[in-house]
């Protein structure tokens, strides 16, 4: 008897949806600029110029039809080199989030550490170790109904 085709794949349950839960949605929200910041810190590392861009759309003036054009966006890097030595900060709601009590900054020494250092702070996130402190940024954004 014939193997069926649908038995050759992998079947599972179907993902939550991040919209539904509020720290899946915080969790995807940073991960995402975690990305970003991995890949402007691999350009730093490589010697390269890297350009964030987003899509837009916008009318063409020679046919009048809507497209979706590619614009460059500014993203500032969150991190940075004082004395030597490079540093940096998880930011969340355009602050650094306190990763322990008083320090917001991770020191990272050289520059070939930074993207193992992202890297690490990407599984963190993924594991759920800063679901708490995306919560309370969360709870303390003035654009929060009362």
């Amino acid at each position: 008897m014939a193997k069926s085709l649908l038995s050759s794949l992998k079947v599972t349950s179907r993902p939550e949806k991040t919209s539904d839960n509020p720290i899946l949605k915080r969790r995807e929200k940073l991960l995402s600029k975690l990305d970003q910041q991995l890949a402007m810190a691999n350009a730093l590392v490589n010697g390269e110029t890297y350009t964030a861009y987003r899509e837009k759309w916008q009318k063409n003036p020679e046919t009048g039809t809507q497209e979706k054009v590619r614009i460059p966006k500014n993203v500032s890097k969150w991190f940075y080199k004082r004395n030597n030595q490079y540093f940096f900060e998880v930011r969340y709601a355009n602050k650094a989030l306190e990763l322990s009590k008083g320090n917001h900054a991770i020191e990272v020494g050289e520059l070939e550490n930074l993207t193992q250092t992202i890297a690490t702070v990407i599984d963190a996130v993924v594991a759920g170790e800063v679901d708490e402190l995306l919560a309370s940024m969360a709870d303390k954004s003035p654009l929060k109904k009362k």
